[in-house]
């Protein structure tokens, strides 16, 4: 047999494949791409994926170093997957080895190999009897309804039991009673069934909402791109739910992406409750070993429905049939480092790919999918309807200049919040600023603890007793005393979740105050379990950051408190103003959400200000189509198309020089802005500039950004510096 020799993607820094030669021993079978393999890299050992075979090297075959061995494993990608991947690194311009270590589950990139065994799942025990269940009941009733879940779906993984909000001490505690027990299950390809379906559970849809499913249905197995455009609490999971059924009664799979982990329990439930059908997660709080389960079960087959973040997108589906991104407009779904990719644009993508449709929904669309379903090359569909008998909360601004304050609250919230209480009602408080407060000074000498990394002040946790900078995640003990002057008159600026939470305490003792945000919620199944109680009305007031603005239902929310949004009204990013109005339409849609009518009261000092009174009169959908105008007459995007150029390094004076000479590249059909220092100039310890470059031309601006990239190799500064490319920036600041 001939010596073979492999182009393979290394997980390294550098934009090119590298060649090994493959030893005779390895040879056979024979060699495919997508495979992975371990290969010698310096004086490392690195997982590798091959992306091509030759028969003759480019270069001289004695300078080849042999590959070290194959993992035959069966954990390969598939050719649809490594296609899919190549197209996103030439999109993104990142390195190749780097975008498929990204799409391999942490257990996979390692030298030693996992033990890929059968997963673990939970059934009920068969001849229980109905008077011990009953007892159960009586005695504990949360162990009655995890045994209740596992017994009306059976083989249940604790990554979902845990997700749904259960513990391991009431999961242990059933098993010891001999009620259910664990079994490995051998994977099996999912196969549609009678009782897939929970018939009982399915809903009745209003006229809308039947409309946009039969719409969604009959694009088939074809690409199509479907924006939902829905009023919060208009029904959108429901229409979901429905179009979902057509494809797993085909045998096709379905992923469903969510911008944050804090959805993934409330959209399991309901999942849950509707297909009796393996269901998987893929998000951060799961361990690498359950996020190889997950990895596993698409690949072969089992999950028919996959519910994750952003990163699920890579989820090895041989049989995808539909995708489905909800919250789309959502930041969430950008990542903000190393791959900056956008699950929502490759998920497009990957449907075009496939041939299958993708449905895309939020009540606050972006302006980039609006503008793409209003020129239609996306089916526009709108829900103007709450469902039920629920009416949209009305919006009031409060103008904080003319009221006395206390602990951040107008005269005229806190009335508002004790009729709402005293109606048996619950108040949800909005405040985007977790920890204590976002500064302490001295009253002396008016010292500020600065992180000296990032030249912003430390944010106080006063239950950690800690001052965390949320920039650069340095932390420090509270000091007793100034290090300027010596005074201990040492107090806090401002207000943060933790500190709000202090105070509604102090106001409204008589009723239970719970805060959410990613402070509180650290520990696993503590979010899930949140979320119950609130849903169970053992809390009263609920105080949050934009973790419990999105998608959440509670039915007994009637009056939602919005803090502080003054800060985005003025902001150079011209994103801004569109963030703002997202979260704000967002967080106001929590408010009564069944028959009982809902308010929505907004603090602030610019009451007058166009944007919020637009937004309040008129709503999203006027803002938005106002907004589109002005991104035309600005040419900024979605009517041109941008990169950022980011270059950080140790001294100002070097990513400023970097920048400063890529932009003198004459490059056709683009422009330049800057480079400028970055909103935040200097974050741990770095100092970081950007480059803007703008075209009206998606191709000559991927022309331009390849041109740039090149350029870097005679840039005198770029050892200097480390830099990175983002194509679609959503955040000028980072």
């Amino acid at each position: 047999m001939s010596v073979q020799f492999i182009q393979v993607a290394i997980p390294v820094p550098m934009r090119q494949l590298f060649t090994y030669q493959l030893p005779q021993q390895l040879q056979s079978p024979e060699i495919t791409p997508g495979e992975r393999v371990i290969v010698p890299f310096g004086p490392r050992q690195l997982v590798a994926i091959v992306m091509a075979t030759q028969a003759e090297p480019d270069i001289e075959a004695s300078k080849i170093k042999p590959v070290l061995s194959r993992l035959k494993d069966n954990c390969h990608f598939s050719p649809s997957l490594l296609h899919f991947l190549r197209i996103c690194a030439d999109y993104y311009h990142h390195p190749i080895g780097d975008v498929f270590q990204q799409a391999l589950p942490v257990l996979l990139r390692q030298l030693k190999q996992p033990d890929i065994s059968d997963p673990k799942l939970w059934f009920a025990c068969e001849d229980i009897s109905q008077d011990g269940i009953s007892a159960l009941e009586r005695k504990a009733p949360k162990q009655h309804d995890l045994y209740r879940l596992i017994a009306s779906h059976q083989g249940l993984s604790w990554v979902e039991l845990r997700t749904l909000g259960f513990s391991k001490p009431q999961l242990n505690a059933i098993r010891d009673k001999g009620l259910v027990k664990e079994e490995a299950q051998p994977a099996s390809v999912f196969q549609y069934q009678p009782g897939v379906l929970i018939e009982e559970n399915k809903l009745k849809l209003s006229t809308e909402q039947a409309v946009v499913v039969s719409a969604i249905n009959q694009s088939g197995d074809s690409f199509s791109c479907h924006l939902i455009d829905g009023v919060t609490g208009s029904g959108k999971t429901e229409v979901y739910l429905q179009v979902m059924e057509q494809v797993l009664a085909n045998n096709r799979q379905v992923l469903v992406l969510v911008p944050e982990i804090g959805l993934t329990p409330q959209t399991l439930i309901r999942f849950e409750q509707r297909f009796n059908a393996p269901i998987f997660l893929h998000h951060s709080g799961l361990n690498d070993r359950e996020r190889l389960d997950t990895y596993l079960a698409a690949q072969q087959g089992n999950a028919a429905i996959v519910i994750g973040t952003r990163s699920a997108i890579f989820s090895p589906l041989h049989r995808l049939g539909m995708i489905i991104v909800d919250e789309e407009h959502d930041n969430s779904l950008k990542q903000q480092d190393s791959f900056r990719y956008h699950a929502r644009d490759i998920a497009i993508l990957r449907a075009r790919q496939l041939n299958i449709p993708v449905v895309l929904g939020s009540a606050t669309p972006s302006l980039e999918s609006l503008q793409n379903a209003l020129s239609g090359k996306y089916h526009y569909h709108q829900l103007l309807r709450r469902a039920g008998k629920s009416n949209k909360a009305k919006i009031e601004l409060l103008d904080v200049a003319q009221q006395q304050m206390e602990y951040g609250l107008s005269g005229s919230l806190k009335h508002a919040i004790k009729q709402t209480l005293a109606r048996g009602e619950q108040v949800l408080i909005f405040l985007n600023r977790r920890g204590y407060a976002p500064a302490i000074n001295c009253q002396e000498c008016h010292w500020i603890a600065d992180c000296q990394r990032c030249n912003k002040p430390y944010t106080l946790h006063q239950g950690q007793q800690l001052l965390i900078c949320h920039h650069c995640t340095s932390q420090k003990r509270v000091p007793h005393q100034c290090p300027a002057c010596g005074s201990i008159r040492i107090l806090p600026i401002g207000q943060g979740t933790e500190q709000l939470q202090q105070r509604i305490n102090e106001l409204f003792p008589d009723y239970s105050v719970v805060r959410i945000d990613r402070d509180s919620t650290r520990r696993k199944g503590e979010l899930a379990k949140l979320l119950t109680e609130v849903a169970e009305k053992k809390h009263q007031l609920l105080i949050g950051t934009q973790m419990l603005a999105k998608g959440h239902h509670f039915p007994d929310v009637t009056l939602v408190a919005i803090l502080d949004v003054d800060g985005a009204l003025f902001s150079y990013d011209f994103r801004a103003a569109e963030q703002m109005a997202q979260l704000l339409v967002q967080v106001a849609g929590r408010a009564g959400r069944e028959s009982k009518p809902g308010k929505v009261l907004v603090q602030t000092s610019f009451p007058e200000h166009p944007l919020l009174q637009d937004l309040v009169h008129n709503g999203y959908h006027h803002f938005a189509r106002q907004a589109l105008v002005e991104r035309r007459q600005a040419a900024l995007p979605p009517f041109s198309f941008q990169a950022l150029i980011r270059a950080e390094a140790n001294y100002p004076s070097y990513p400023d020089k970097f920048l400063r000479a890529l932009s003198d590249t004459e490059l056709q059909g683009c422009e330049f802005a800057g480079p400028m220092p970055a909103a935040m100039e200097k974050k741990a310890g770095k100092y970081r500039f950007h480059l803007i470059v703008q075209s009206k031309s998606r191709k000559l601006l991927h022309f331009g950004i390849t041109s740039l990239i090149a350029a870097t190799g005679d840039n005198e500064w770029q050892k200097k510096v480390r830099w990175s490319v983002d194509i679609d920036p959503q955040d000028l600041s980072w």
